[in-house]
This record gives C-alpha cells, structure tokens and sequence, in this order.
C-alpha cells in the first residue's frame, strides 16, 4: 500500500512544470544549462543564439514574452519540462497548473554591470541611471516573493548565483532534492564556470 501511495505521489510531482526564473543577468540560463545537462527536457526555441554575453546559450522561448498578452496554451505541453520565465512574468503563469521554481539571486551591483556591458556590446543605451535600476529591481523582488509564497500551486527554491559557482556540489544536490527528479548530478556540476563569472561585487 505504501509503496503505490509514493509511486503515485513520484508521479504526480515530475508532472510539475519546472520553472527557472530570476531577474535578467541572474544566472537564469547557467541555471537552464544545469537543468538540461542533468537529463531535464527543455522548453525552448532556436530565435535567441548564444553569443559572448551568453556563450552556452540563452535556453529560451519567445513565447514566455506573450504570457501576459494571455498566450498560455503552450505551458500545457510543458508539464515534466523545464522553462525559463523571468521573474517579472511570473503572475501570467496560469494557476491551474503546478510549478517547482528555482529562483536565481545575484548581487544588484553585478547585475547592473552585467547589463551594462551588454548594452555597450549593442551599442544601446539605459533610459535610467544604475541608482533607478537597483530600486526598481529591490522593490520588484521584494514584491514578487511576497507574492509567491501565497501562491498555493508553487514551490519556490532561492539559489545564490555566486554560491552556486563556488559550490556547485553541495547546491546541485539540494536542488536535485527540491525537484525530487533523479538528474545526474555530475553533469549539473560542470556547467558552473569561474571564467564565466565576469561581473563580481
């Protein structure tokens, strides 16, 4: 009896879509990486290519963008699957689906010089100042966390971008934990690259 009672609970749980999530320049596409390495299908498209502020690639799809246009039809596909969403379309997600979300956190100050050279590699430029940028992106954490942890369809795992480059071991293996998905670690573990860490507080 117990042991179809957990099989079942195992099966019900991989139907979770997995999301990862974060503001931009957070980590979220090392983190897509990891998820894919360790044996986790991925929800993507091949419109963003990897390039020198992404050199593993970005594992993105163009339609998450629409998810507040009401464009949710293809999340029902994504059940079992892993998908990028950053943290400002996180409310477009439909609630009547179940979501196991690891959340990328990085130093504001690194992010914001990670953006910066992007922009500059593009030759475009911010319409506000760094001082604007980090209140806005603290007060949009601060919101979207108060939010999610009401939100009785998701389970939210808070990963620290510079821990995981550090100690990719030991965070590997809680997140394997979090997820409840048997993924091969060492191949998670490889992907983190002190190399790639470029913007450092």
């Amino acid at each position: 009896m117990f042991k179809k009672l957990f099989s079942h609970t195992d099966k019900v749980r991989k139907k979770n879509i997995v999301i990862v999530s974060g503001l931009p320049r957070s980590g979220t596409s090392m983190m897509m990486k990891m998820l894919t390495e360790g044996g986790l299908s991925a929800v993507v498209d091949s419109l963003r290519q990897a390039d020198e502020d992404n050199p593993n690639g970005y594992f993105e799809i163009e339609a998450s963008k629409a998810l507040k246009d009401g464009d949710k039809r293809w999340l029902y596909d994504a059940q079992g699957k892993v998908v990028k969403v950053i943290s400002y379309l996180l409310e477009f997600l439909p609630d009547d689906l179940s979501y196991d979300i690891i959340f990328m956190e990085r130093e504001i100050g690194e992010i914001l010089a990670s953006q910066q050279k992007m922009l500059q590699r593009r030759n475009e430029k911010s319409t506000h100042s760094d001082a604007e940028m980090e209140a806005q992106f603290r007060e949009h954490l601060r919101a979207v966390k108060y939010w999610a942890a009401r939100k009785t369809n998701m389970r939210i795992l808070f990963v620290k971008y510079s821990e995981m480059v550090k100690d990719p071991e030991s965070l590997c293996k809680s997140i394997v934990d979090f997820l409840e998905i048997p993924l091969d670690l060492q191949a998670m573990q490889s992907v983190p690259s002190q190399s790639l860490y470029r913007n450092r507080s």
